[in-house]
């Protein structure tokens, strides 16, 4: 367990790829910050779904949010672009086997980190679907921030915004709406 949280310590100092490839100084966010963003978002995303009357595991949507960017302690936080040079298939293929070699030596929970990275993979349960959806918030509540702060050039991630597709239905898909065209009109508000 040690040697493993040891190396997921990296993620406190790794920065976020995006911010650096615009132009952006180093530690503007690290994985970490947006882990921690993420999960935020998730847990209040949940509550106000509860209060809408649709009940999530709560245990598993924060598990979720919190390990989602493990691999990134091996592979580094790739950006959008690279895709577009790797594909699709080859980077969640090489931030599945990341996932597995960090979790490898973990007797207990081994299975269990294995099965959440999957469903988060996948958007296979509710709590995924809703995690992948605050992955993306906190990344345009970032954006927000810095466009507060005085950066520009950054409109590319708003694109998210409109196109995002989450898989969530009723309820969910409705918070979801709601927050997403809040923040585009804060996003608005700026310019």
């Amino acid at each position: 367990m040690l040697s493993t949280l040891i190396e997921l310590q990296r993620l406190k100092n790794l920065d976020r790829t995006g911010w650096t490839l615009r132009g952006l100084p180093a530690g503007t966010e690290s994985v970490a910050a947006h882990s921690f963003g993420v999960t935020i978002t998730a847990m209040m995303l949940s509550d106000e779904l509860a209060g809408r009357g649709t009940v999530l595991d709560m245990e598993r949507l924060l598990r979720l949010a919190l390990l989602h960017d493990w691999s990134e302690a091996r592979i580094g936080d790739l950006p959008k672009t690279a895709t577009d040079y790797f594909g699709a298939d080859t980077r969640k293929r090489a931030e599945l086997v990341a996932f597995n070699d960090i979790v490898a030596g973990f007797d207990a929970g081994k299975a269990l980190y294995r099965q959440l990275y999957e469903d988060y993979e996948q958007r296979a349960s509710l709590e995924a679907q809703l995690v992948k959806a605050a992955d993306v918030i906190d990344l345009l509540v970032q954006v927000l921030a810095l466009e507060r702060a005085g950066a520009r050039g950054l409109d590319e991630f708003w694109e998210v915004a409109h196109e995002g597709n989450f898989e969530l239905q009723g309820v969910a898909q409705e918070v979801i709406k709601e927050v997403l065209q809040s923040l585009l009109a804060a996003h608005a508000e700026i310019d």
